[in-house]
């Protein structure tokens, strides 16, 4: 029932609801979301329904300004995960999939009126453009790291599927540009002007403003098997740990000298347990997890800001839009560890959601966590992350976890003529919890280089071996696998390497920085 809804507003009184779903994301980009969502859960009938709307009636020729990270993340990012689970949400698929179809073919259409916002002298984008007459002259120049650095997954993603390579160079030549802007001793601020590179606020730390930036050095590794975006993060973890780590908390400091500027946790930094487990640093993790924890467990959710010395809510931060990035950890926290802790943690939060936040409607913000008063709105990532981590940390042999017995459908062949192996190698989750499968960017890109350079054909140049007739043996029955259908083992290797595999060439490389 989360996805027959669009919104919830609030009247002195009572709630509503605001049916118009597509006139909701023609305002807010709300839509994307909860379609990846609805195939995640398993309601394909819905999810078919909601893909075909989106291409019947989606336009990104209006005269609208966007924010450029969010459109990313949310539009690009959704349109890009729909189309790598198509098959599974039973639609039909083109000759090709994944390298073709029109669901890929919106996401190239949305990234490329993201793409005016990278013209700058650092590459560095905007983060605003208008999406029909680029960026405005009069916008600001000023933009969060987050805004610069949070577009590898995506358009790495895109440029590999289509062959396109202009949008991951545009995301790499902001991560670089970046990079050389961090302080003497290893941080970056929390705003910069993109065009003097001059850092308008030099707050260093893990949450707003900064936290995906991270999120994406590490899975961007991972995803595309990549040693320079590794060795970025593990250098920022080091100033990190040095500067803004105490007991195991993570606090503001000021980017040049690492004094502390604001000794708060924000509900944002939630997310870092997670990505910590990714990298191994499970001890750390752990203890890291249990301080965000114990907050969770004061208040029935996670306030935006908390005192750390005070070891209470701050002034007009005491409010939880029923975040994601706590729940998020413990999704991966239990995957590492088995502990039950964190499925406690899942219960926790299902309890808190029912009774506290709870409406006719849908699941309202709350306003306050002190006495639990209820805001007015329903925030979009609520539907495409709470509910999804949520759901994934209670299902363990969920596909996009790998699981799941031999035969089951937890692989699927894609590409020309059916020769690619697609699922099996583990799924990375952009920010807003869009997962996108490393196996189609793989496949993708093998039959580009193919098409451009194409294997010398033998028969040609040589006959065969003396004694032996130019019969040819009949060709291999294909594995190409048609909408809903199963096959019990896969014909042959992944053209990939398994998920734990690729993990382990990364883990060489941070011992190796370590």
């Amino acid at each position: 029932t989360f996805f027959r809804l669009s919104t919830s507003t609030r009247t002195k009184n009572s709630y509503f609801c605001n049916a118009s779903f597509l006139f909701l994301f023609q305002l807010r980009t709300m839509f994307f979301p909860p379609n990846v969502s609805l195939k995640v859960l398993g309601n394909h009938t819905e999810f078919q329904r909601v893909a075909s709307l989106l291409q019947d009636t989606v336009d990104f020729d209006i005269d609208a300004n966007a924010s450029v990270f969010e459109t990313n993340i949310r539009v690009v990012g959704g349109l890009l995960s729909a189309h790598l689970l198509a098959g599974r949400g039973g639609m039909e698929l083109e000759p090709g999939w994944p390298c073709s179809g029109p669901l890929l073919r919106m996401a190239e259409d949305a990234a490329r009126k993201l793409l005016p916002a990278f013209q700058t002298p650092s590459g560095m984008p905007y983060g605003t453009v208008n999406l029909l007459s680029g960026v405005s002259p009069t916008e600001t120049p000023v933009t969060c790291t987050a805004g610069v650095g949070t577009f590898i997954l995506e358009f790495a993603t895109l440029s590999r599927l289509t062959g396109d390579a202009t949008f991951e160079k545009a995301a790499r030549q902001a991560l670089r540009a970046l990079w050389k802007t961090r302080s003497d001793i290893g941080l970056v601020g929390n705003h910069i002007n993109i065009l003097s590179l001059k850092w308008v606020a030099q707050d260093a730390g893990i949450g707003a403003g900064v936290d995906s930036y991270f999120e994406y050095l590490v899975k961007g590794a991972i995803m595309l098997q990549d040693e320079e975006l590794l060795n970025m993060f593990l250098e920022y973890d080091r100033a990190i740990q040095n500067y803004t780590r105490f007991d195991d908390w993570y606090l503001w400091v000021q980017m040049h000298r690492g004094t502390v500027s604001m000794p708060v946790f924000q509900s944002l930094e939630a997310f870092w347990p997670g990505l910590q487990s990714l990298l191994g640093n499970l001890d750390s993790a752990v203890r890291t997890f249990q301080n965000y924890y114990s907050v969770w467990r004061q208040f029935g959710g996670l306030p935006e800001f908390y005192s750390i010395p005070q070891g209470y809510t701050v002034d007009k931060r005491e409010g939880y839009p029923l975040r994601p990035e706590l729940i998020e950890s413990a999704m991966y926290l239990f995957r590492a560890t088995g502990d039950h802790t964190y499925l406690q943690l899942g219960l926790d939060a299902l309890e808190s959601i029912e009774k506290i936040t709870r409406t006719p409607c849908g699941y309202a913000s709350v306003k306050d966590v002190r006495d639990h008063a209820l805001d007015n709105r329903m925030e979009s990532f609520f539907l495409a992350e709470t509910i999804k981590y949520l759901y994934l940390l209670f299902d363990p042999a969920h596909f996009l976890h790998g699981g799941g017995a031999e035969g089951d459908g937890s692989w699927e062949a894609g590409g020309e003529d059916g020769q690619c192996v697609l699922g099996a190698g583990g799924f990375i989750f952009n920010t807003e919890a869009h997962p996108l499968d490393p196996a189609a960017l793989h496949c993708c890109s093998q039959h580009a280089a193919e098409r451009r350079d194409p294997p010398p054909d033998k028969s040609q140049t040589q006959g065969p071996p003396p004694g032996q007739s130019q019969t040819q043996d009949p060709p291999p029955e294909s594995i190409a696998l048609k909408p809903g259908e199963k096959k019990t083992a896969p014909a042959l290797s992944c053209p990939v390497q398994p998920f734990s595999a690729r993990f382990a060439v990364l883990g060489q490389v941070f011992t190796d920085n370590t």
